[in-house]
């Protein structure tokens, strides 16, 4: 469950999941690098896509539109923008100065329209307190985006944190409760002052007698973590590293939510949060404002 930085590259990708490779039904995530001048290709068959720029900038053309993505420089200096991708559609992306771009990807019923998302419209969460803050970017949040089945975020954890705090699963329907959704978690780790390269850790354990995930990763930027099943977290941020992961789920249920379960053992942790001090590192940047925008 722990695919390490080249592991899952194929088919000119730096990282593809698919369902089938997953052994899952519905959740994909691959990681595009593109050199300046860089363009590719995608057939969105039977999934609906958010195209997401991790660095760089690109043009999106996609059912007869185009649209310009500005991205960012990195993951930790700024918020993006970002464009959706509908099924049953052709889509091409160029990038005059290269980048590294993320889809995020699940398998879907309906068409929705082929459409951009403004950095200025994503709410930036500071979630949790003290050594478990965490800044948490709701780009594709079921709140905060339509998309029909595709639920995703960014989390940054400034260095010595723990996020995805306390561990929780979803990997049960339960009406109003939790929702069974498969989950990627794709990882940046900053650098060191000397350039040095960044270590976090990942947690997955089973959510019941005999279950089947029980991962302790040691993550570097490019890894990987899939978690089909059972309670997940810490994710850990070394002291002096700082810790970027992207969050990609979806599942079978017909309810796009993010219905959680914590850990009962753990639980407790949240009820502290209120008399922690605030992270003065957080948040790590904030999305623009409309004005300039497009």
């Amino acid at each position: 469950m722990h695919l390490p930085d080249g592991a899952a590259a194929r088919d000119g990708y730096r990282c593809r999941i698919d369902p089938e490779s997953a052994g899952w039904t519905h959740t994909s995530l691959r990681i595009l690098d593109l050199a300046p001048g860089g363009s590719h290709t995608l057939e969105t068959g039977d999934s609906e896509w958010i195209l997401l720029p991790l660095s760089g900038a690109a043009d999106v053309v996609c059912d007869g539109a185009r649209l310009r993505l500005h991205g960012r420089p990195d993951v930790f200096g700024a918020v993006s923008d970002f464009a959706y991708l509908p099924r049953d559609a052709t889509a091409r992306v160029d990038s005059a100065e290269g980048g590294r771009f993320a889809l995020c990807g699940a398998r879907c019923t309906a068409k929705l329209p082929f459409r951009y998302g403004p950095a200025s419209g994503v709410p930036v969460e500071i979630r949790g307190a003290g050594r478990a803050a965490r800044q948490v970017n709701n780009f594709a949040s079921a709140e905060a985006f339509e998309a029909d089945r595709l639920i995703a975020v960014e989390v940054l954890t400034p260095a010595g944190n723990w996020s995805s705090y306390p561990p929780h699963k979803h990997d049960e329907d339960r009406p109003g409760v939790e929702c069974r959704l498969e989950e990627v978690y794709w990882f940046t780790i900053g650098e060191g002052p000397h350039g040095s390269d960044g270590v976090g850790y990942h947690r997955v354990y089973p959510s019941g007698p005999g279950g089947p995930t029980d991962v302790l990763a040691e993550v570097r930027t490019g890894d990987a973590v899939l978690v089909p099943d059972g309670w997940h977290g810490p994710s850990m941020a070394a002291p002096g590293y700082p810790m970027y992961y992207l969050n990609v789920m979806a599942g079978p249920g017909t309810e796009r939510r993010w219905l959680i379960c914590d850990d009962p053992a753990h639980a407790w942790v949240r009820g502290t949060w209120p008399d922690e001090p605030a992270d003065s590192r957080l948040p790590f940047c904030t999305a623009p404002s409309p004005e300039g925008t497009d």
